[in-house]
């Protein structure tokens, strides 16, 4: 909101500017010049007293407003010179200019407009923390610094608990361009009804991840490409070394992490270890990250649960032949959730990287669970739905049916469910509506 309202000051100034000159047919410098000063000035005032809160979201803006500003005072403190007539093409050009480059200034406030996560339904006040950890047995692939792989993860936890206390873990695994901030309201529903989870920021797959040293690290361009290429349908041989090398990265930055929390919990080294119960243990994800969370259970005996956010079981590919995936036969070993919104409902039976999915539609077993979130898109899955929800209907090509916060309340209240019944033993009053929705 506070974002259209600064657009629509700077918009307003401008067009009055261009009336102001199209009637007069003289530019006023020193009119903008005045005009420019006080929009910055204004700016500044809204950001200074937290009115604004300062954000990436107000780079942009805040640099073209301190050129003009800059370029005002100039205006105003050089000598004073007759003003001559221009012609009304030359002040449409110079008007349309400026708006143009003022909604540049701000377009990324309008699509990532300020937003607050889902409100937390449960009894605990929410506590955060990072770690960032480095795995001496992996070097960095992406880099060319031969230096070991570090990997960040954000953590929620219950705040202020009973001496001794400790909760279940449950570690998250972000979409393919994802950040570890992008199911945070499912964190901090989570989190308040007494769980630790942690949210890995898979360095390079991010669009972003900062480590806790400052170093930031953006998503490998060589990635981002094979992301664009893939295409099951196409070339499943292409996909499947695809799947193998993504997986190998998401399931080795897991492993690193729950291996160290654990390890830490053991040593009973300050921070969020002694809150851990090391003996259940959940895994959760989104798409590519919802498919390495799936691929745990066949990794490690320690995972008790798994819940997938619209994630292909790309792990049980063992092959590919006569261009079809081969899967393995093998049950799955633990309880899991698959959660699907219209993104890939409909096409469950026609991707072939969804075959194992499908099945468990007609074939399931007791500790398998399927729902559907009718009408959402892929991102309404996620928190990108509140921070932006422009840009989400320009990805998802729709406008959602529902609200954003409906989705994610329901995707809350189901996976707090499931995660209670099987890491925490708690029956729900009445059998939970997994299979569709309310």
């Amino acid at each position: 909101m506070t974002a259209v309202l600064v657009f629509y000051f700077a918009l307003t100034s401008e067009l009055a500017l261009m009336a102001s000159s199209l009637k007069t047919q003289l530019l006023h410098p020193k009119l903008r010049a005045m005009v420019h000063l006080l929009t910055a000035v204004l700016f500044t005032g809204l950001v200074w007293f937290s009115v604004i809160p300062w954000s990436f979201r107000w780079y942009g803006l805040t640099i073209f407003l301190a050129l003009q500003a800059v370029g005002g005072l100039w205006t105003l403190v050089r000598s004073a010179m007759e003003e001559g007539s221009v012609s009304k093409m030359n002040i449409l050009l110079r008007s349309t200019i400026s708006l143009l480059l003022t909604f540049c200034a701000i377009s990324p406030a309008l699509i990532f407009p300020t937003y607050q996560p889902v409100a937390p339904t449960g009894n605990y006040t929410v506590a955060t923390a990072r770690y960032t950890y480095t795995d001496e047995h992996r070097m960095e692939q992406f880099a060319a610094n031969g230096l070991p792989r570090k990997v960040t993860c954000s953590c929620w936890y219950p705040e202020n608990t009973p001496r001794g206390a400790t909760f279940p873990l449950i570690i998250f695994s972000h979409g393919g361009l994802g950040l570890e901030t992008s199911n945070e309201s499912l964190f901090l529903e989570l989190a308040s009804h007494g769980y630790v989870v942690c949210s890995i920021g898979h360095p390079f797959h991010a669009f972003w991840t900062k480590s806790t040293d400052g170093h930031t690290t953006f998503v490998s361009m060589a990635y981002f490409g094979e992301l664009q290429m893939e295409d099951a349908r196409r070339d499943p041989h292409q996909s499947f070394r695809l799947y193998q090398r993504w997986l190998a990265t998401r399931t080795g930055d897991i492993n690193l992490v729950l291996d160290t929390i654990l390890q830490n919990a053991a040593e009973g080294i300050e921070g969020i270890y002694p809150l851990v119960d090391t003996t259940r243990i959940g895994m959760m994800g989104h798409s590519l990250g919802g498919s390495a969370a799936l691929a745990l259970p066949r990794q490690r005996e320690d995972i008790d649960a798994v819940l997938a956010l619209e994630s292909p079981f790309l792990f049980d590919i063992l092959a590919v032949k006569n261009d079809s995936f081969i899967f393995t036969e093998q049950p799955y070993p633990v309880p899991v959730l698959n959660i699907y919104s219209d993104g890939a409902w409909d096409h469950l039976s026609e991707w072939p990287q969804y075959e194992k999915n499908f099945a468990l539609l007609s074939d399931t077993p007791q500790t398998a669970y399927n729902l559907h979130l009718a009408g959402a898109g892929h991102f309404s899955l996620t928190d990108l739905a509140l921070a932006s929800p422009l840009l989400v209907r320009m990805l998802e090509g729709k406008q959602p049916e529902r609200s954003s916060v409906e989705y994610l309340q329901e995707l809350n209240r189901v996976s707090l469910e499931f995660f209670n019944r099987y890491l925490k033993d708690l029956q729900p009053a009445s059998p939970i509506a997994f299979n569709a929705y309310p």
